[in-house]
């Protein structure tokens, strides 16, 4: 009764009010006698009418604005896709892509389709977006800086820095000296347009060269904590020097800016003796609490905002107040992480990309269209590699480095990316640099960048070494050496059982190293060593239950799948383990194993397809990464889909082929290490018939008479495959099962899929 007196009151609402709705607008016409007004009139038909409407719409600057951030994103995250995949930063990716869509190829060969898409009139709203981006973006690096870094470690890194800084800057101003007359722009005075140079030339990409630090596992060594230090330093004087610089343009002579560097000197004073000790006090308040409401939230990007306004108030730009902001944070982690988090995401991915292609909408290679101008770029790129490499190198050299540690910390302070990118914009801003000093300037920017991974390998290759820290931990080839490799923390704990139970009794000669593996633009320098420990404390905490020592190995990369394969082909270990991540396809039968349903098609398998290597729509039994895994690693390799495995006690392991004889290694190892329970199931007869499986099974069986049974059962009960705790199975036959779709696939316990 009550659903129908529902029903009723419904009917009876909405058919009443919509009676009156018409009722009034019936009314209302009576209206239009006495009123004259303008009838809408259809002169083109009905469907002219609506193609216009749609085109006008589609022109409408919100429409223009969303289209091109939706076509800027897709560009820049396919380019810098490609760029990490050649073994270069993302970032670098981003800036092609930001030249791929400007006047140098779009506007060049789609000149029409590049109006229509960038017209003149809605720059301004994407260099407004952009800005914003950067100003979030500079906060976040400020953060980044771990100004303790800097007390420890000063004395030979501010020497390094500080000459990274002042030989390019002192090679910028002379470059300037024989560049000025023919490039400067008309109206500006030799000394702004000097010292733009010096700066453009001295700058380093801080954020670039800490992802290149922790991708080559060199962060937790003396060079890689030099170098960091190096980069800090030299970041947050170069933007001080900057801010003096801009002052200097922006007033015109160098003693009206005394009175803009001593407003930015007060600025200063204030963020450190004032608004820091505020903010820490907010710090130590809410630090211990479980999370942060609202309004503390607010008085961060409160600072923030008013930080970057009041610089460029001042006149030393918004960018540098959001950089001092970043750099005051309090000194918590908590506070860093939850800060970065929600501003990251939104800058890097949403924003920043704004930036680049706005930079590229004003790179024209087209202008460097003369030998000589190429000739003028070379000697820039020339003059900027001299000055920063080998000004950094020798420096080092001096205050004690080795040759090759000198070189490396050369190389990476030759970084420039992005923050080379800022400083050219602001140049071109203040008009101290011409469209075709600002195009050299960024092919400089591009080139250093690109060239700083060639340059450590070529360095490494010379020495003949390999970075340090990244195979620190290489076992002696006398013990059974077990390579982990996890990414869930819980995955890993299941993969550290397994492995302990092949070697439980043997630890006198063994060894069970535990690898995390992280992409580098997912984890940041200044906390890097606490997602270290958070990463593997589990993993340590469950050793200490299993009573195994484990060694630890971390790195940050760019390619996972890669690196894992190359520390276990280069560190001499007996069996790589592995977890099975989740499945490519929704609704494959592995899927509905591992009770995965996200549908993930990577961008490797679009390219497998077009190439003939593989159907997009194969039921592949191996998701992507563990694919890649397999493909190349030369070291024994175990893939562990786990079912929240605890222990190792009974196992089951069918034997489909003769190729399944190194099967009977492991189950030994089991049995004398873990003392498990094995059951061997002979599918196809093949134990019977293979001379070398009979008697291995035979010398077990005499051996360990209460550990392990040979069935030949054609049919496996969901009972028996209930009380197993894990199935191990060799690659080949793994992938027969699943192409034949077993009815074991539905019972079966944690697998563990081995490649010998």
């Amino acid at each position: 009764m009550k659903n129908h007196r529902n029903t009723i009151f419904y009917l009876v609402v909405t058919g009443g009010f919509s009676a009156l709705i018409y009722w009034i607008l019936g009314k209302g016409k009576d209206l239009e006698m006495d009123k004259e007004f303008l009838r809408p009139v259809v002169e083109n038909g009905h469907w002219n009418d609506f193609v216009s409407s749609l085109t006008l719409n589609l022109h409408h600057p919100l429409a223009i604005l969303l289209a091109q951030i939706i076509t800027i994103i897709i560009v820049a995250r396919f380019f810098g896709w490609v760029f990490r995949k050649i073994g270069q930063p993302s970032v670098i990716g981003e800036i092609i892509a930001g030249i791929v869509l400007g006047p140098s190829l779009l506007g060049l060969y789609f000149p029409d389709f590049s109006m229509d898409l960038f017209p003149v009139e809605s720059l301004g709203n994407l260099q407004f977006l952009s800005q914003i981006g950067l100003i979030l973006f500079m906060f976040v690096i400020g953060m980044e800086l771990d100004l303790k870094v800097l007390q420890n470690r000063a004395k030979d890194a501010i020497v390094i820095s500080h000459a990274s800084i002042v030989i390019p800057f002192a090679l910028g101003i002379g470059l300037a000296y024989f560049v000025y007359f023919k490039f400067a722009p008309e109206g500006v005075a030799f000394l702004p347009f000097a010292l733009f140079m010096g700066i453009a030339l001295s700058i380093t990409a801080f954020p670039v060269l800490a992802r290149i630090v922790q991708e080559r596992g060199i962060h937790k060594t003396k060079l890689g904590a030099i170098v960091i230090t190096c980069a800090a330093a030299d970041d947050i004087t170069a933007w001080c020097l900057l801010a003096a610089v801009i002052a200097i343009v922006k007033a015109g002579t160098f003693v009206s800016s005394l009175y803009i560097i001593g407003l930015a000197l007060g600025y200063v004073f204030v963020m450190l003796f004032v608004v820091k000790p505020f903010l820490k006090k907010i710090g130590e308040l809410y630090g211990t609490k479980s999370s942060l409401n609202k309004p503390v939230v607010a008085i961060f990007f409160l600072t923030l905002i008013i930080s970057s306004y009041i610089t460029e108030v001042i006149g030393i730009h918004a960018l540098f107040g959001a950089f001092m902001t970043g750099v005051i944070m309090p000194d918590i982690t908590k506070f860093r992480n939850l800060f970065i988090e929600k501003v990251e995401d939104v800058s890097v991915i949403l924003l920043l990309p704004l930036f680049f292609v706005y930079t590229g909408l004003r790179t024209e290679i087209g202008l460097i269209n003369d030998p000589y101008l190429w000739k003028v770029t070379g000697f820039i790129i020339l003059v900027a590699v001299v000055g920063k490499f080998f000004g950094s190198a020798l420096a080092a050299k001096f205050v004690g480095q080795s040759w090759r540690d000198s070189l490396t910390i050369g190389a990476l302070m030759n970084t420039r990316g992005l923050m080379e990118l800022i400083v050219l914009n602001i140049g071109l801003d203040l008009k101290v640099l011409t469209p075709e000093v600002f195009t050299m300037m960024v092919i400089m920017a591009l080139v250093t960048t690109f060239m700083t991974g060639p340059t450590l390998n070529i360095i490494n290759f010379i020495f003949k070494t390999k970075d340090e820290g990244v195979l620190e931990e290489i076992p002696s080839d006398d013990k059974y050496n077990i390579l982990i490799s996890f990414g869930n923390k819980e995955k890993g704990k299941s993969l550290l059982r397994l492995a302990n139970s092949l070697v439980k009794k043997q630890k006198e000669t063994s060894t069970i190293t535990a690898m995390h593996l992280t992409l580098s633009d997912e984890v940041h320098s200044y906390n890097i060593e606490d997602y270290e420990k958070d990463r593997f404390l589990p993993l340590l905490q469950e050793s200490k239950v299993l009573k195994q020592e484990i060694t630890t190995l971390f790195q940050a990369t760019v390619d996972i799948e890669t690196n894992i394969t190359e520390i276990a082909n280069n560190g001499e270990y007996d069996l790589l383990l592995v977890g099975l991540g989740k499945s490519i396809f929704e609704g494959t039968l592995l899927g509905k194993v591992l009770g995965f349903t996200t549908r993930i098609i990577n961008p490797d398998r679009l390219i497998d397809k077009f190439i003939g290597k593989e159907g997009l729509f194969e039921n592949s039994p191996f998701d992507e990464r563990t694919r890649q895994i397999i493909l190349k690693t030369k070291t024994p390799l175990g893939i562990l889909i786990d079912k929240e495995l605890q222990q190792v006690n009974n196992v089951f392991m069918p034997i489909f082929n003769a190729e399944d004889s190194f099967l009977i290694d492991y189950a030994q190892k089991l049995i004398f290490n873990n003392n498990s329970q094995i059951t061997v199931l002979d599918v196809n007869g093949h134990v019977k018939t293979n001379f070398v499986m009979k008697s291995a099974i035979n010398s077990l069986e005499q051996k360990y008479a209460d550990n392990i049974v040979a069935i030949n059962d054609k049919i496996i009960k969901k009972e028996f495959l209930a009380k197993q705790d894990l199935m191990i199975i060799s690659i080949e036959s793994w992938k027969a099962l699943v192409d034949s779709q077993s009815v074991w696939l539905s019972g079966v316990p944690s697998v563990l899929i081995i490649k010998q």
